[in-house]
């Protein structure tokens, strides 16, 4: 048996507690300041309440933070105040950037692995993956604890930031995706043609993501799509909704200009063309970095 801190106990926390208590390890949690909802999760999940932070992680070989991202530095600076010198599982939807972050505070008491949880939280016959990356002896430990359940572990190397790269490239597509088909439903409805856009959506059989050969063809055909995007932000715009995203399709698709009709262009070469050539990067705006959310 592992004795395990989960940082807290949201929806997706409590599932995977619950996964660690039925593989025969304890679940401590610190109730103080959490919501009747997450005290009712944590309790279903058969979760340990602890009177502090420090009783929780003096009894623990390893933390895991299952937070809003928003939070996700808050608590490992909050468990590193306590030199806390177990194993540290970050498994937030954060960037490479801040997991690293988090791997330099935590240090030198703590070993820091990188996670990211995928698909809805396990159990009830459900199941989900947990990708793992960091130092080869903690991963091993961490997919221990998991063994036999319905979170199922697979490891991407022992590089810190490995697993939330992944995450954060999914997320980008899915998330997107999904607002943006609220967004295209949205304009078809002022317009009182609703029904036809999900018509003609039924018929489109595709798999983007999966289908990385297709984006040289993306890319050939930029030079007139760019400006298509344009006319949907100006419809958008008419409509009274959110153009931002359309704007910004418009932006990323200029990046092919020069590809214009060069179907055989490789994907290497597509993808290249997205990166800027000094590396440089924007900075995120200031987000409010508040514990609290409907995850817990």
């Amino acid at each position: 048996m592992t004795v395990v801190t989960v940082l807290h106990p949201g929806a997706m926390g409590a599932a995977v507690s619950a996964e660690l208590v039925g593989g025969g390890h304890e679940v401590l949690w610190v109730p103080k300041e959490r919501s009747a909802e997450t005290r009712r999760r944590a309790g279903e999940a058969r979760a340990t309440a602890c009177d502090s932070l420090a009783e929780a992680l003096s009894r623990s070989a390893v933390v895991l933070s299952v937070c809003p991202p928003q939070a996700a530095e808050d608590v490992a600076g909050a468990v590193a105040a306590h030199a806390f010198d177990g194993v540290y599982v970050d498994v937030n939807a954060i960037s490479p950037q801040r997991v690293r972050r988090i791997d330099e505070e935590i240090r030198p008491g703590s070993v820091v692995v990188d996670g990211s949880v995928f698909g809805q939280p396990p159990g009830a016959g459900r199941t989900a993956r947990l990708y793992l990356a960091g130092s080869g002896s903690a991963v091993d430990l961490v997919a221990s604890l998991f063994a036999d359940t319905a979170l199922h572990v697979c490891r991407v190397g022992d590089v810190v930031g490995s697993a939330s790269a992944l995450k954060m490239a999914f997320a980008s597509y899915q998330k997107a995706a999904r607002t943006l088909a609220g967004v295209a439903h949205a304009l078809a409805d002022a317009h009182g043609v609703g029904e036809q856009l999900t018509a003609e959506a039924e018929v489109m059989v595709s798999a983007i993501l999966s289908d990385p050969e297709y984006l040289p063809s993306v890319a050939a055909r930029a030079w007139r799509w760019a400006p298509e995007m344009e006319e949907v932000a100006d419809a958008l715009r008419a409509a009274g909704l959110p153009a931002d995203m359309a704007e910004a399709t418009a932006r990323v698709l200029s990046c092919w200009e020069r590809d214009k009709g060069q179907y055989d262009i490789t994907v290497a070469e597509v993808l290249s063309r997205l990166r800027k050539p000094d590396g440089s990067t924007r900075k995120a705006p200031v987000i409010d970095q508040g514990l609290d959310s409907k995850s817990g």
